[in-house]
């Protein structure tokens, strides 16, 4: 009996820890953390970063997800990713934006198609689908994203969406089961996502000469997305710095003042 009782408290413990274990698969991973350039009081974004950002995202991720809350106008703005105005109003012009109706009030040609025009600076980035259903009837009911506030939507911000995107391709440990139509993703909460692997080595070509494999894209264009969730954070930081100058500076006449006024009680 003395040994029995033991033997059982043993053969249940490994039992729970096995439960554990089982159960933290379908946990997902703790985040890769990266240095970014634009973290801390101090932080600015990478203008080349930015650019190879949009890059990949036009290449590969227009193509399902939208955009909707950035303007073409906000790529030459002050704090963007540094394009000129003459470029952005190229970018702009090379997508077909839904027009509305001409002269005859119509708003679809012969075949049924929505008419478009070429985009202009004070247009949104078009989305890849019509409506919602659309989207979701190419891809199995999953309703992809909108990228526009992404980085700030999910919590850990750049380094998850980082994660996401450099954690396909890895094996599923033992007795995880990948759900038909799913991939395996252990940085993805239940591990089983919907997005296949975006990204791959030679995705994109970037015009800076940058490698371009699967970090460097991923790294790009998370810092645009982190530009498009926050376009001020460059200016909300100078604010900032310029605010604490002027508490210093504050700070050190109020305290002069008080010696003066009150050198003569001590």
């Amino acid at each position: 009996m003395k040994i029995a009782l033991p033997l059982a408290a043993l053969v249940l413990g490994v039992s729970l820890c096995a439960a554990a274990s089982a159960e933290d698969t379908s946990l997902p991973l703790p985040v890769m953390h990266v240095q970014w350039s634009f973290d801390g009081p101090f932080g600015t974004y990478d203008r080349a970063a930015l650019q190879r950002g949009f890059q990949v995202y036009k290449e590969v991720c227009s193509t399902c997800h939208s955009l909707d809350l950035v303007a073409f106008n906000d790529l030459a703005a002050p704090g963007g990713p540094g394009f000129t105005e003459a470029q952005a109003k190229a970018i702009a012009a090379g997508y077909k934006i839904p027009a509305g109706p001409n002269d005859k009030g119509e708003t679809v040609d012969a075949n049924g198609n929505r008419l478009t025009r070429p985009g202009i600076l004070a247009d949104h980035f078009p989305a890849p689908f019509p409506n919602e259903q659309a989207a979701r009837a190419n891809f199995g009911g999953a309703l992809p994203p909108d990228l526009s506030l992404i980085v700030k939507a999910r919590a850990g911000g750049a380094d998850y969406i980082y994660s996401i995107l450099m954690g396909f391709g890895q094996k599923p440990p033992k007795g995880f089961k990948v759900l038909d139509g799913k991939y395996y993703n252990p940085y993805f909460a239940g591990r089983n996502i919907s997005m296949p692997p975006p990204l791959t080595d030679g995705s994109v070509t970037f015009s800076d000469g940058t490698p371009s494999t699967v970090a460097n894209e991923a790294k790009s264009v998370v810092t645009f997305l982190a530009w498009a969730s926050e376009p001020k954070l460059e200016q909300r930081h100078r604010l900032g710095l310029e605010v604490m100058a002027f508490l210093v500076l504050l700070s050190g006449l109020l305290f002069l003042s008080y010696r003066r006024i009150w050198k003569d009680e001590h």
